[in-house]
């Protein structure tokens, strides 16, 4: 027969790490460079996207 092994549910602060700031608007915006232009503004538009959650931002320049 096998060791036993214990498991333990894990709490609740490892459960939500990193998710707690961008629940408050502080997201990590990183500048995604899949796309630059956008046809419909006819303008050079940077997406963001959050590091954390994948949250998705678009500034026309």
């Amino acid at each position: 027969m096998g060791d036993v092994v214990k498991f333990r549910r894990p709490g609740a602060s490892v459960r939500h790490r990193g998710k707690t700031l961008c629940r408050n608007n502080h997201h990590k915006w990183q500048l995604d460079k899949s796309q630059v232009f956008d046809v419909k503004l006819g303008k050079l538009v940077n997406r963001y996207r959050c590091a954390r959650c994948g949250a998705m931002r678009n500034r026309a320049e």
